[in-house]
């Protein structure tokens, strides 16, 4: 399954894509690190290498919890976003984490992708409500839930553990309900 919109496609992370993974995070780190999941104290903090993530997030995509995207810009990679905590069942629900190098900042790549992404669990996954949770200060990634559209449902303090500590969160939703055309077309005609 591929993705695409213009210059843009979103397609899912495979093994074969670590070399350029592993260079963009690298190039990518202080960027990121403010915003980047770590591992609560206490918590297992085994490092997996890329091969071992591939594969747990590959195995979690087959059993329909979690679902990893790569963004790729003229072919190149540009970054990742990935469909976590996907529940089934009366929720139907799942909540979308994202990462962007910072070369394709500031061009609508991110938030066509989210879209793209959003619009395929929405109408091929069949999910129906997506959530994303954004640390207040983090203007790039506020700006891609305006751009979408997405109305702010809340304020989870110390919800995730980001940049070695428990952060505050604003929170985002959208569903199918709300977008019965897509949001692709939403960022489209912004």
């Amino acid at each position: 399954m591929v993705l695409t919109h213009q210059e843009l496609t979103v397609r899912p992370l495979r093994a074969s894509d670590a070399a350029d993974w592993r260079r963009a995070r690298r190039r990518n780190a202080a960027w990121l690190i403010p915003w980047d999941a770590t591992v609560p104290p206490g918590a297992d903090a085994r490092p997996m290498s890329f091969p071992q993530l591939v594969w747990r997030l590959r195995s979690q995509a087959r059993a329909g919890t979690s679902y990893p995207f790569v963004i790729e810009v003229h072919g190149q990679f540009a970054g990742q976003v990935t469909v976590n905590n996907v529940v089934g069942g009366s929720a139907l629900f799942g909540s979308v984490g994202y990462w962007l190098d910072r070369e394709f900042a500031g061009r609508s790549v991110m938030p066509r992708a989210v879209a793209l992404v959003i619009d395929h669990c929405f109408q091929v996954i069949g999910l129906h409500r997506i959530e994303i949770a954004i640390r207040p200060e983090n203007s790039n990634s506020l700006r891609v839930v305006e751009k979408l559209g997405l109305r702010e449902i809340g304020y989870a303090p110390r919800y995730l553990h980001i940049d070695g500590d428990w952060r505050d969160h604003r929170l985002y939703a959208v569903t199918r309900e709300e977008c019965p055309r897509g949001l692709l077309e939403r960022v489209v005609e912004t």
